[in-house]
């Protein structure tokens, strides 16, 4: 295995790493069962015939290590300077490289210090490895160990892992679950379709179309993505509350509970979400630090319900931080072991332990008030919504949502949501532009640039949805796309509005006159009523 490692430039075969896995998989169970005690063994063991097998897969190990780390710098030199990018002249045996890494892995945790050489070489050679997990990790791999090394990999890389758990959503005209959508009922409408279908339903290909419209395909599809979302996170509506310091950030409702489909709609809402994950739209939308961490099932602390509620959060740092000997001379503020809310004018009192409404809070016992108090806020209120979402969420992976968060941070997931936090590069949307009867050195393509770079930053986002659905660009910019833009001259009346076809990324322009009819015809797509209307051209 070693060896051919070693003289083998296409990589190792398949066979042998099934078998090196073969061997190893029972053999680690092996250790497991009978020496879990030990692990990670120090050398030397007391057990002269244990440390001997010990040692003799210890230097497996080590061997391994060392023929990797030559392994990984060949597929650093075959990449080049273009780096991740030229992955296709990878050959397809390196593939099994990954496969040995995760041997290895598992190897080092065996030893005292040995997953810290397995860390040590993965992040000098980031470059190769993030390229491996590009290439190779496909659907159905069980590659959760690479969640070990984050450190070592790209935001493309974590997103990567994280969309192979998804189904490939591909357009199989047979197993295609079709939508028609009144846009003046689009919540109603889309919460009946949505939550109707079964799991596997939703798992292949959405065929989207407004009623009374003609316009079908991916931008009809990316458009409704948009407007559902608009109407799930609106500011006005009942199911999530917007963040006060942040307004693109949201968290689930304590009061939602008032919409008597509330529990299916937030079920609903986490398919949509997901929904619109696995087809690759951004759709705007964030969650704030806390709902972010009830999905990945983690402890919240103080400081993490800073953006939710600023005012509870202030008032529990001055609980904590307030002089001992002042604040038991004040009766602890006539603070008391409760929560009080209140919803649709509506105030309830909930005690935080048994006999809470007869507990004083005092100086040694408000660190545990405190923590009630957010648990109760921020948990307990808002679990049965949390869990809705998240089983629907799970619907359309088919695997736990914590499975899914593993390979992402909060930061990772806001990049999937939204895309790319900066303004929107014209230079870059330039360069991914091409052309049908203008060329670029024409005129009229001279004055649509010149007229985009003027508009401000809400009015490129509303041209970039007239032209494909998009109003948010993934991180990497307009490279991440899924496909280049396109300017299309149209063959009509050189003073009529421009028109788009959004499924492919097509926005058609007359040869206009001047640059001040073009830009007031542009002006003109920018408004929302104009640029949310597609299929009227």
């Amino acid at each position: 295995m070693e060896q051919q490692l070693y003289d083998d430039n296409l990589g190792p075969s398949l066979y042998d790493v099934q078998k090196f896995s073969s061997f190893w998989r029972p053999l680690r169970y092996a250790i497991d069962f009978q020496l879990s005690s030990l692990i990670p063994f120090a050398l030397p063991l007391r057990s002269t015939v244990l440390e001997a097998e010990v040692a003799r897969i210890c230097q497996i190990f080590g061997r391994l290590l060392t023929t990797m780390h030559i392994c990984i710098l060949r597929i650093e030199s075959s990449l080049g300077g273009r780096g991740v990018a030229n992955t296709e002249a990878m050959p397809l045996k390196w593939g099994q490289y990954l496969n040995i890494l995760k041997i290895v892995s598992s190897m080092s945790e065996l030893y005292q210090g040995g997953k810290e050489k397995v860390v040590s070489l993965i992040n000098s050679r980031k470059v190769p490895f993030c390229a491996l997990i590009l290439k190779f990790v496909k659907r159905g791999d069980d590659h959760g160990w690479i969640s070990e090394y984050r450190e070592a990999t790209t935001f493309e890389c974590r997103r990567h892992l994280a969309m192979m758990l998804f189904p490939d959503g591909k357009e199989d005209y047979s197993e295609m679950h079709e939508m028609l959508i009144d846009r003046s009922q689009v919540l109603k409408e889309s919460y009946e379709y949505i939550s109707q279908a079964s799991p596997g339903g939703l798992h292949g290909a959405l065929f989207m179309e407004f009623k009374n419209e003609e316009a079908t395909g991916p931008g009809v599809l990316r458009e409704w993505f948009y407007l559902v979302c608009q109407e799930i996170f609106s500011p006005g509506g009942t199911l999530f509350l917007r963040s006060p310091d942040d307004f693109r950030r949201f968290s689930p409702n304590p009061a939602s509970k008032v919409e008597q489909l509330h529990l299916g709609y937030f079920k609903f809402a986490g398919r949509v979400i997901a929904l619109a994950l696995m087809h690759k739209v951004q759709v705007g939308v964030l969650f704030d630090r806390v709902f972010y961490l009830q999905l990945t099932n983690q402890t919240i602390s103080l400081e993490d319900i800073k953006d939710t509620d600023r005012v509870i959060y202030n008032s529990c740092k001055q609980i904590l931080e307030m002089d001992p000997v002042f604040f038991d001379s004040n009766a602890g503020l006539g603070l008391n072991f409760v929560l009080e809310t209140e919803e649709l004018g509506k105030r309830e009192t909930k005690e935080l332990i048994k006999d809470g409404k007869s507990t004083a809070v005092d100086s040694k016992n408000r660190e545990e008030y405190v923590k009630l108090l957010i648990s109760e806020r921020f948990v307990t209120s808002v679990s049965e919504l949390v869990e809705k979402f998240s089983e629907g969420f799970s619907d359309i992976l088919s695997v736990p949502i914590q499975s899914f968060f593993r390979h992402l941070d909060q930061e990772d997931f806001d990049g999937m949501l939204r895309g790319g936090e900066n303004q929107i590069s014209v230079d870059d949307w330039k360069a991914h532009t091409e052309y049908n009867g203008f060329k670029e050195t024409d005129r009229q393509i001279d004055w649509f640039w010149k007229i985009l770079r003027k508009m401000t930053e809400e009015e490129r986002r509303s041209v970039l949805f007239f032209w494909t659905s998009n109003k948010f660009i993934p991180l990497e910019g307009f490279r991440g796309l899924s496909s280049k833009l396109y300017i299309y001259r149209l063959h009509e009346a050189n003073d009529r509005l421009p028109t788009s076809h959004t499924c492919f990324y097509r926005l058609c322009l007359p040869k206009y006159p001047t640059m001040g009819l073009m830009e007031q015809r542009l002006r003109f797509i920018t408004q929302d009523h104009v640029s949310s209307s597609f299929g009227k051209w």
